[in-house]
Parts: structure tokens; sequence; C-alpha cells
């Protein structure tokens, strides 16, 4: 099967072509954040969206991601990401940079939603919710008791399925979504993603240290999206954030044996942490070991 990798800085008119005609691409992933907690005014927070038959698939939701999406809308055609017709939201984990615009998406112009945003995490997903609901609460009830026109009040709120045990987590005749424990430090429920569509197989490595079941789920994948740091910038951290990163993220040389047994068609390297090192170094890190397609993803990228 011929793979096709198209990225922002190919003309509009061949994006846009891509996604009028879903013959062409029919499952494509879009780059909305490929941030860390690292502030960087080019990079959103972690967001990944797979998009298939015309319809959204969230991955994650860090600060500036909404933004994101409502720009691929804009820019690039893709309807199924204006924020009022997202409609599946699956979170890898609670920690900040993955959830933030978590109440920018519930609270961006809730009122014109038709359905209410599922959503699927670990454990603390529900409580998360209703903190938004309550810092929400004055919007909500004014807006469903005055003159507001309201599409659908119930969507001012999410319905949340946490996850009770890996496997597949969300699924229709045409798309598997399956969760999978990932080692991230202390997180007792962190979870990747693997998603399989009739024309494509994505991993969604989440954040993680260097683990046998990202390796496992990714095997022969058409597109592994995976964390990562540079082992030129960690080297030169103290020790106390040389072992905590190590703990908790996958080092470059790590990951590219992880590549070499997986086989993935493409690698795509995101929420890059490198601290001193030029961000590019990660993939010249990588390709020493690993000779397959590898990938830096700069926000809004998309990949078909």
């Amino acid at each position: 099967m011929t793979k096709r990798y198209s990225f922002l800085a190919l003309p509009l008119s061949t994006l846009l072509m891509a996604f009028a005609h879903p013959t062409l691409a029919d499952t494509q992933v879009v780059m909305l954040g490929t941030g860390t907690p690292v502030p960087n005014g080019e990079r959103a927070g972690a967001g990944v969206a797979v998009i298939h038959d015309g319809e959204a698939y969230l991955f994650d939701l860090g600060a500036g991601v909404v933004e994101r999406a409502t720009q691929a809308a804009e820019r690039l055609g893709i309807d199924s990401l204006y924020p009022t017709n997202i409609e599946h939201l699956f979170l890898t984990h609670l920690h900040s940079d993955h959830v933030l615009d978590y109440p920018e998406l519930l609270g961006t112009y809730w009122w014109r939603r038709e359905n209410p945003l599922q959503v699927i995490g670990p454990k603390g997903t529900q409580g998360m919710s209703e903190g938004i609901y309550t810092m929400l609460a004055a919007d909500t009830e004014t807006r469903l008791k005055d003159k507001s026109p309201i599409t659908n009040p119930d969507t001012a709120y999410a319905e949340v399925t946490e996850i009770s045990q890996p496997g597949t987590v969300y699924e229709t005749d045409d798309i598997q979504v399956e969760a999978f424990p990932v080692s991230h430090g202390d997180w007792d429920l962190a979870y990747g993603y693997r998603i399989t569509t009739p024309d494509k197989t994505v991993v969604i490595s989440g954040d993680t240290s260097i683990n046998k079941e990202v390796e496992k789920q990714a095997a022969g994948a058409d597109i592994l999206i995976h964390e990562v740091i540079s082992r030129t910038g960690w080297k030169d951290l103290p020790k106390q954030w040389q072992d905590y990163h190590q703990y908790a993220h996958t080092l470059t040389d790590e990951l590219a044996e992880l590549a070499n047994r997986a086989q993935p068609d493409l690698l795509v390297l995101t929420h890059v942490l490198h601290y001193g090192a030029p961000i590019e170094t990660v993939v010249e890190e990588i390709q020493r070991d690993y000779a397959g397609e590898v990938q830096l993803a700069d926000d809004l990228d998309v990949y078909e």
C-alpha cells in the first residue's frame, strides 16, 4: 500500500484536495499539539487528531489544542475539527499539559453543539469533568436561563467513560480504539492508544518510558506517534532530572531500538524534550540506529 505523508508546508490546494476526496486518503492524522510542559510559542500542548470518514477522534487536549483545531478547520478545510463538531476525546493521562484545554473544548460554543462530547480516559476523568462544570457553572446557568438559543442543553456536560481495563474502549463498524497501559513515572493509570481503521493502524504512545507494551502494539503499524527526549540534552541535566526523565520518558536510543523491533511504516516524534540541544537532534540521534522513516512533528502537520 502506497503511503503519502503530507505537511502544512505543502500547497494548500493539495491538502484541501486530500480532505475533499476521502478516496485519496481515508484516514488522516493531524498533529494539533506537539509541545511539552515547557512553554513554547510555536507548539501547543499535547494533542493528536485521527480523522476517519469525516469524524474527528482527539487524543489529549493540552493548552492551545482547541485553537489549533479551529485553525485546521479554517485553513485546511477539516470541518470535523471545528470545536462544535468534535464529539470524541480520549485522554492518555491527566498531566496538565495533556488536559488544560478540556475546559476550553467543553465551554467553547457549547450552546451550538448537537451532541455531548464523549470523553474516555483514566480514573479521575469524571472528577476532573465535574470540576470544570463547577468552574463554568455561572456561564452554564446564565445561558440556560436567558433568551440564548440553545441547540441541546445536555451539551454543557460531557458523557464520561473511565477506562476500567485495557482493551477496546470504543468501536464502530469501521474504527476500533484500544487502550493499553504505559509506564509514565508514578502514574498508576496512564495509557497509549491503538487506532485501527480499514486503511490504517495508528499507535499513540502517550507519555511513557521505554515500554514493551508500546512495542507490541506498534508492531507493523502504519504510523507510530511517540514521545522522546534527546540523549544529548538529557546527559547535561543534573542527576536528579536525569533520573526522573529516564523514569518517565523515552530516550532517543531507546526509541530507536523499539522502532527497529516494531518496524512501523512511519515514526513520528512529538512531545520532544531536548533542553540545551537543538530540537532536530532527536531525529539525528534516532537515525544513527534506525533506518526507517522518521519525522519530527510540528503543530498542524498532517500524515496520510
